[in-house]
């Protein structure tokens, strides 16, 4: 079963082309383009590629293109990418402006060049359609609600493949089969030993989840991925009347404020140095006091959500760390998990140093909680997403 994987980010355009078939999984090309202000000639020159190298002659050697979309209005899960997910996509378009309109035009522009391949759309959002209700609603009048305006959770993707794979690395194939399967089957009901897993995604975009027994019970993010932990350049928690105060004082309307927000908050506000977390760290031990607090701030409010899930969940068995950040930086796991022996986490100075961006336990022998670090791959995920959809449907 040959799926191709297309990631429309906010200025790029990433794809893979997996074989799903057989006994294993095959990556058979990849590629991207970056500064993208327009994706159907992106798509165009992608297809080319693929047809000079043999792999798509014509549309039956395709079966599905795989989506991660982010956002839809009244839409979450995997699903058929058709007409239903485009209006989704447009009724969310001003909470997530830089990718709901991209993955608009790339759906269509499949549909219109690969007419026969099927087109599935797994949503960030999906992993946390089961977290319960009184986790995913503001205290906001129901006049607000009704436009759908509550918490969602994103980094679906990779948050549920932490689920699946730390569960495998535990021995854990009943929790292993159970997120597997989360978007085929639900979640159903589940007796066994639990697994409570703090999954913690930090790169230019981070945010933190709590995941029992393979399901989601939360997420740091919520309407948006404006919110939860400080992103590259993205403010992450604020208190609502900050806006209009900062309107009011500064003399900016609402649309600067929102600019501001999303463009120069986040690690890059706080540091004022970069929105690279590696700049960041180098300025820190330089003695900027500025690009310290930046780091210090990121691992407050990472130790702060991964608390609260703890709290929630009744306990611990494993924490995990992936993406840019949670598998390059030693320093930050080590202080992320400081002081928590009387919890059961205690880190192995030497595993921990020594793993950057591959997959390691990193818990010492007697660490009662396991800690590891799991390398991020989405576009495998979606392809193993889809494939799972199209066995079912």
């Amino acid at each position: 079963m040959k799926i191709l994987v297309a990631n429309l980010g906010s200025t790029s355009f990433k794809y893979r082309l997996f074989d799903m078939g057989g006994a294993g999984e095959a990556l058979l090309a990849e590629g991207g383009f970056e500064r993208v202000t327009e994706y159907t000639p992106c798509i165009e020159e992608m297809l080319g590629r693929l047809a000079d190298d043999g792999h798509l002659v014509n549309d039956e050697d395709l079966d599905a293109v795989g989506f991660k979309t982010v956002l839809g209005k009244d839409l979450s899960g995997c699903v058929e990418a058709d007409a239903r997910v485009l209006e989704a996509l447009d009724g969310f378009k001003e909470v997530a402006p830089a990718h709901n309109p991209a993955y608009a035009e790339g759906i269509r522009c499949f549909e219109r060049r690969l007419p026969k391949a099927r087109r599935v759309a797994l949503f960030e959002t999906a992993f946390f359609q089961w977290v319960a209700p009184a986790a995913s609603h503001y205290a906001i009048p129901k006049a607000w609600r009704d436009l759908g305006i509550r918490r969602y959770g994103f980094h679906g993707a990779s948050h549920k493949f932490v689920a699946e794979r730390t569960a495998e690395l535990l021995g854990r194939e009943d929790v292993a089969t159970r997120a597997r399967r989360l978007y085929v089957d639900g979640p159903g009901e589940f007796d066994g030993a639990p697994l409570r897993l703090v999954s913690c995604h930090l790169g230019g975009s981070s945010s933190v989840t709590g995941i029992r027994d393979g399901v989601a019970i939360g997420s740091s993010m919520g309407f948006s991925p404006q919110s939860g932990l400080p992103q590259n350049n993205r403010v992450g928690d604020l208190d609502s009347m900050a806006v209009p105060y900062a309107c009011k004082m500064l003399g900016i309307d609402v649309e600067e404020a929102e600019r501001q927000l999303n463009k120069e908050s986040g690690l890059l506000g706080l540091s004022g140095v970069s929105n690279d977390a590696r700049d960041i760290r180098e300025a820190a031990t330089a003695g900027n006091a500025d690009a310290a607090l930046a780091i210090d701030h990121l691992i407050d409010s990472i130790r702060h959500w991964a608390g609260s899930f703890v709290f929630k969940m009744g306990g611990l068995e494993a924490i995990s760390f992936t993406a840019g950040i949670g598998e390059n930086s030693p320093q930050l796991r080590s202080r992320v998990c400081a002081g928590l022996e009387d919890l059961g986490v205690i880190i192995d100075p030497a595993k921990n140093d020594a793993c950057r961006g591959t997959e390691a336990e990193i818990s010492a022998a007697d660490s009662r909680v396991k800690v590891h670090v799991i390398p991020a791959n989405e576009e495998l995920v979606i392809a193993r997403e889809v494939e799972r959809f199209l066995q079912a449907n």
